[in-house]
């Protein structure tokens, strides 16, 4: 799958001091998730019912 145009957001929580942080682009199929520090390397893609559920169990909800 070809991720060259697809629109990549950082959280809203990231500080933007070359920490740690992770991407996410989401397709008609997928969640996509990238390093932000290395952009080369493969992406994990994750089903949207998969993102929903690690972002409620991120959130403690």
């Amino acid at each position: 799958m070809s991720t060259e145009h697809l629109d990549w957001f950082k959280s809203s929580h990231s500080a933007g001091d070359g920490g740690e942080c992770v991407e996410v682009a989401a397709t008609e199929h997928a969640v996509l998730v990238r390093d932000s520090k290395d952009v080369s390397r493969p992406h994990l893609a994750v089903s949207p019912a998969g993102w929903t559920h690690f972002l409620r169990y991120a959130a403690g909800a």
